[in-house]
């Protein structure tokens, strides 16, 4: 049999976990792939983590991350890199995921040398190109040169229809990230972190917050800030555990508004388990970031979202997200609404998931064995109803 040899491309967090269930599954069938794996560590430490976790080693790592470059240096770096690693390895096909730099340059690099690219987590969208940033347009260019699409969802599909994608090159997948969470999530997990232990011991209801994206640094934040300050006054039995994003920027924004609030942990950033672990036993969460949005569901966790735009709209319109934007009234009064009400809070937690079904990576694979008629495989689309 003719093997097809599939180069994996990762460089964050975010990325490395959704794309290690597919290198798994991948790795699963010698007999029809060879799987290169190239990292090229946009992120540094908290891809080590992940990769870690899922007991990968790439095959490359270009280990690009560098103090305060600039997403044209950092664009550089990835295509040189990359571009060389494709030029020896020569494989059938380039799997990307998301909507980071690498995620972008990674199926530019690919086009260039004119092979098959296949994108996990294809057709977010919000049309806005400057929100998310730079995300936005590292989908969208993306879409452009992906020849598979692996859309998480039916609104991702319909997303790329009308940008006049070829119907037969779109597969709703659900999303990796269910996979990922159901290899990782363990009901007598050990925590790491001493704090994580004393919350969860106390049995206390547990609110997970997390804020990064840059769209939100300044004002924005210090108004999610002073929010979350008022519900820890008004409910001090609960814990809220805040993980710190190490930007500056954040923690100068945040830290004076919280730091000291007896019942609000500013910790610093979680590694991979030890934060899914505790947001499986959260009670709500407050986020920008757009993989708990994805995450959250999963566990039945009423999520705010701190953005005023998604590109991932299926869980708000499913029920379990709802978009709060960053005003200091607005998360207070949504929350408090969510707290005190009973039936607002079960609507929410009750919620059909809509990301997956723990196949994702599954699916993914025996679309890219009937791509390349190395099988002929029956695809039944992920369908959340």
């Amino acid at each position: 049999m003719n093997r097809k040899k599939i180069a994996v491309i990762f460089g964050t967090r975010p990325d490395t976990i959704k794309q290690a269930p597919v290198i798994l599954e991948l790795q699963r069938h010698p007999e029809y792939f060879d799987v290169v794996t190239i990292a090229t560590a946009q992120h540094r430490q908290m891809l080590d983590q992940v990769l870690e976790v899922f007991k990968i080693k790439p095959d490359y790592d270009l280990d690009i991350m560098a103090p305060k470059q600039t997403l044209a240096s950092l664009t550089a770096k990835i295509i040189t890199g990359i571009d060389e690693i494709l030029e020896k390895e020569k494989p059938d096909m380039v799997l990307v995921q998301g909507d980071t730099s690498t995620t972008c340059i990674g199926s530019l690099a690919a086009f260039y040398r004119q092979i098959p690219v296949g994108h996990v987590e294809a057709g977010l969208r919000t049309d806005d190109k400057m929100n998310p940033f730079p995300e936005e347009i590292n989908r969208r260019i993306t879409g452009c040169i992906t020849d598979l699409h692996f859309a998480p969802t039916k609104t991702a599909k319909d997303s790329l229809l009308k940008e006049n994608v070829d119907p037969k090159t779109i597969f709703v997948t659900g999303n990796t990230v269910v996979d990922a969470l159901e290899y990782s999530v363990k009901e007598n997990y050990e925590f790491t972190v001493p704090v994580l232990t004393e919350v969860v011991n106390q049995n206390k209801k547990i609110v997970l917050v997390t804020m990064h994206r840059r769209e939100n640094w300044g004002k924005p934040m210090e108004g999610a800030a002073r929010a979350i300050k008022r519900l820890a006054q008004q409910y001090p039995d609960f814990a809220f555990v805040f993980p710190v994003h190490m930007n500056p920027i954040v923690r100068d924004a945040v830290i004076p508004i919280l730091k000291d609030m007896p019942n609000v942990k500013l910790i610093e950033p979680l590694d991979y388990l030890d934060f899914v672990n505790i947001m499986a036993k959260s009670y709500l969460i407050l986020t920008d970031s757009g993989g708990v949005q994805e995450e959250g569901p999963h566990f039945g966790i009423p999520i705010l979202c701190l953005r005023y735009v998604t590109e991932r709209p299926d869980a708000v319109n499913f029920g379990t997200v709802k978009l709060v934007g960053l005003e200091e009234e607005t998360i207070y009064n949504t929350a408090l609404k969510l707290i005190e009400d009973e039936n607002e809070y079960k609507k929410m937690a009750n919620a059909v998931n809509p990301y997956g079904d723990g196949l994702s990576s599954d699916r993914t694979v025996k679309i890219i064995k009937n791509y390349f008629g190395l099988a002929n495989e029956e695809i039944i689309e992920f369908d959340p109803r």
